[in-house]
């Protein structure tokens, strides 16, 4: 018996007529229907269907009732968030070399992925012990330093969104456990301007960050100088402040112009 999700040649599913349909959106200013069904070789109804959900969900927009439609405000955004995120690593790049010349230690970018963060870039430190390249690694945001200061830069209902239940993920047992708990800390965070992560990611590797934002204040991704737990505390981490805080400045300045 065939599958009630499926329409068109060879047994197409609606998901991927659908990402067909944001193709072709994605090509042209506008889209009719017709021209969407006679493209994919399905049904016209199928293809009001699948614009009309698309629309719902703000991938497609209508200007008005029965009018063509374009690339909707999510797409758009979709593709703002990638330009950004390229941006803020080639925008980074001196400022991670400069830290890293200024204290000899392991310098990452990292960006927010849902509830966690990917490291997008890395500077290994120079000296003997040091934190190896982590270029790559996913983990948990409420776990390292780069990730909550990140997410002491979003509003509240984008924590409330990201974080529906009150249990996190810990690598450690360092880390907030709690949505309650990681509140509490992104207070200080936001306070203070710098985040900290004594061991919660990773046994022996902690680290001090700031997050890089926008001109509107929205937060594009976080520097961070990332160390060995033996020679890390919060007063070494406030010596390298200046530095790290001078970083992200450059950073946002070279994004500002861009």
């Amino acid at each position: 018996m065939p599958n009630s999700d499926q329409s068109g040649p060879a047994g197409l599913s609606s998901v991927e007529n659908a990402l067909r349909i944001l193709l072709l959106l994605s090509d042209r200013p506008s889209l009719r229907v017709a021209d969407a069904a006679t493209e994919l070789g399905i049904a016209r109804s199928t293809a009001h269907r699948l614009l009309t959900t698309l629309r719902e969900y703000q991938f497609a927009a209508q200007d008005k009732a029965n009018a063509a439609y374009r690339i909707g405000p999510v797409l758009t955004r979709i593709g703002l968030t990638a330009n950004r995120r390229m941006d803020v690593r080639s925008a980074a790049g001196p400022a991670l070399e400069r830290l890293r010349e200024q204290t000899g230690e392991t310098i990452s970018l990292s960006v927010l992925e849902g509830r966690d963060v990917r490291f997008v870039d890395c500077l290994e430190g120079t000296r003997s012990v040091r934190v190896g390249d982590r270029t790559g690694l996913v983990l948990p945001a409420s776990s390292t330093a780069g990730g909550k200061a990140i997410l002491a830069a979003l509003p509240e209902e984008d924590l409330e969104r990201r974080f529906p239940d009150d249990g996190l993920p810990t690598l450690t047992p360092s880390a907030p456990a709690t949505r309650e708990q990681l509140r509490a800390e992104l207070v200080g965070v936001r306070r203070d301007r710098f985040a900290l992560n004594s061991e919660e990611s990773e046994s022996g590797i902690s680290a001090v960050a700031a997050a890089v934002c926008d001109p509107s204040g929205a937060p594009l991704g976080a520097i961070a100088i990332v160390v060995p737990a033996s020679r890390f505390d919060r007063a070494a981490a406030e010596q390298w402040l200046p530095a790290l805080f001078d970083g992200v400045r450059r950073t946002e300045e070279i994004l500002s112009r861009a």
